[in-house]
């Protein structure tokens, strides 16, 4: 079972945290990718319009009578076929949202938390005790977790914690979310996901508990697996020996 280093808000470590292989151990590219394109597909406005030949302005009547003009049967001004005519077959408002399995979401999610522990970019702190809601000394709590670039803070719904709202809100590159709210397209866009250990300990149990029975026996055994090599003299080479 891994384990990651827990931090104060000053960069001191000051304890260790377990973190379940079922959930941390394997990283499915395939499916993270699956869940991003499905999260920026609803994020779509899908507002485009054109107009087709009803709402082009112009008169309807024929501009010429059908035969004997020596020119081509035209019935509207507004015609595709003419300049500043309407649009045949052009984009209409629509909704580009479609259904995506809660299972895949989740996931996608185990995978874009491995991936960032593997990274080394997933830290946890204790709690987000700040003494005041200042910009300034929040961003110094970032430079002391050396975060320079942007960062996604992960903490508990209902936390209460106006001070970390109003400290982190104006930062540019910091997004503020509560653990039931994150998606593996947050993940993957920030530099550096920052847990708080009770927001952690939460989304872990959650992911766990979703797991498929024969999931959940299959990361057991890997975990007894990587034990037993590590345990046994010589490694792995003792051990098909």
């Amino acid at each position: 079972m891994a384990t990651i280093d827990v931090h104060d808000l000053a960069g001191n470590k000051v304890g260790a945290m377990e973190l379940d292989d079922e959930v941390f151990g394997g990283i499915n590219e395939d499916l993270v990718w699956e869940a991003v394109k499905h999260y920026r597909a609803g994020q779509r406005a899908g507002t485009h319009a054109t107009k087709n030949r009803w709402r082009v302005s112009g008169s309807g009547k024929k501009l010429w009578k059908q035969k004997g003009t020596g020119r081509a049967r035209i019935g509207s001004i507004r015609s595709p076929l003419w300049r500043h005519g309407g649009t045949v077959h052009g984009p209409q408002p629509r909704s580009y949202e479609y259904r995506f399995p809660r299972k895949k979401l989740l996931g996608a999610l185990r995978s874009a938390l491995a991936a960032k522990l593997a990274d080394g970019r997933l830290i946890v702190v204790s709690a987000f005790d700040l003494e005041g809601p200042k910009t300034q000394s929040f961003r110094q709590v970032l430079d002391r977790l050396k975060v320079d670039r942007s960062a996604l803070l992960v903490e508990v719904a209902n936390h209460g914690n106006r001070n970390l709202v109003l400290g982190s809100r104006n930062l540019e590159g910091v997004e503020l979310l509560a653990s039931a709210e994150v998606h593996p397209y947050h993940l993957l866009r920030y530099d550096r996901v920052i847990f708080s250990q009770p927001a952690l300990l939460k989304l872990q149990a959650s992911l766990s508990k979703s797991l498929s029975s024969r999931k959940r026996q299959a990361a057991e055994g890997e975990g007894r697996k990587k034990k037993s090599r590590k345990g046994a003299p010589g490694g792995r080479a003792a051990e098909v020996a």
